[in-house]
């Protein structure tokens, strides 16, 4: 029997009902399957490159031979970029690894489930490229609308003053609160 491995990723760590929900469609489909004994690799991090630690590891594992079948719950998981989704998936179809998506109900060896993989990495492609120009267009209506973009401050006036008036000398606010002194002087002149 083939060994399995099966890839699961958000793009974020704040995204834990993305992953579980992923996890319970791909526990589903194994079962389902009578699958037993699959290798799950995980990641939260960016589909834009290939560069994530558990999708090396499936990387390196599937050119050992170790694994001959790979699993997700929707092909963008592996890549939202055209160009590595296509090269991945070519490279492990012909190596002999067969690539299964299961939301998309879709087996991609052969011709014709390579043709479907380059339409599902065409359209992964385009929804973040969309989303990442929505969201350049939404922060230049809130600059232009007077708000201020950036991180929002972790220094507020308010708890250095409180430690100035407490005796403290400035070095000793900033090193009491782990931060420059210049960070500090900066908080309050945010605040005037």
């Amino acid at each position: 029997m083939n060994k399995v491995g099966v890839y699961l990723r958000v793009s974020t760590h704040d995204q834990e009902k993305g992953i579980e929900s992923q996890r319970h469609a791909l526990e589903e489909y194994l079962s389902n399957h009578g699958i037993a004994g699959a290798k799950w690799y995980e990641d939260r991090l960016s589909g834009s490159n290939t560069a994530r630690p558990q999708f090396q590891q499936l990387q390196r594992a599937i050119f050992k031979g170790q694994i001959k079948t790979v699993v997700c719950w929707k092909l963008d998981r592996l890549s939202r970029s055209l160009k590595d989704g296509i090269t991945i998936l070519t490279d492990w179809i012909a190596d002999g690894v067969r690539v299964v998506s299961v939301a998309q109900q879709l087996d991609f060896t052969g011709t014709i489930g390579q043709m479907v993989a380059g339409i599902l990495f065409a359209l992964a492609q385009m929804e973040r490229e969309n989303l990442r120009e929505n969201t350049k267009r939404g922060m230049a209506k809130a600059k232009a609308a007077g708000v201020k973009l950036g991180k929002r401050p972790k220094l507020f006036a308010c708890d250095i003053k409180a430690l100035l008036e407490q005796g403290m000398s400035m070095t000793q606010v900033a090193a009491h609160l782990g931060k420059s002194r210049q960070a500090c002087y900066n908080a309050l002149r945010r605040e005037k």
